[in-house]
């Protein structure tokens, strides 16, 4: 393959990357294909079944290499944090609740499976305090 087909080739794969919702793949293939591009414009690799073969180990090879790395440059603020803590909001049991037991609340317009973790019993409508989140459960304290 000529080397203007390779960085055609690496441009496109780029321009994808713009198109695309954020995995930063296609970045790592663009970037190996303009590098066989420019490697065969100087004449170090002239055999397109070597082109070929030093694409694709360029393009895992950085993709293996440098996409963890960018993922979490581009997004420092995400490492490490609860996006969305619930701990401490306010929800509304859509049932009554004996202690110990599992019915329903609602938090944040939506219904959710809720166990009364207080020793007193929720009533239907009443305000409660959420505990903790165990997957989709909620644990609730009643309001005093």
């Amino acid at each position: 393959m000529t080397w203007w087909l390779w960085v055609l080739l690496g441009l496109a794969l780029l321009g994808g990357e713009l198109l695309t919702p954020g995995g930063f793949f296609l970045i790592f293939f663009g970037i190996a294909a303009i590098l066989v591009g420019l490697l065969a414009l100087t004449g170090a690799v002239a055999s397109a079944w070597v082109q070929w073969l030093l694409f694709s180990v360029l393009s895992l090879v950085t993709l293996a290499l440098f996409r963890r790395p960018l993922l979490e440059w581009l997004r420092p603020h995400l490492a490490g944090k609860d996006v969305d803590n619930l701990t401490e909001d306010v929800a509304v049991a859509l049932e009554p609740i004996a202690p110990g037991e599992i019915g329903r609340a609602e938090l944040r317009g939506s219904p959710w499976q809720a166990r009364n973790a207080g020793p007193a019993p929720i009533a239907s409508g009443q305000r409660c305090r959420v505990e903790r989140v165990e997957g989709l459960m909620l644990h609730l304290r009643g309001s005093p």
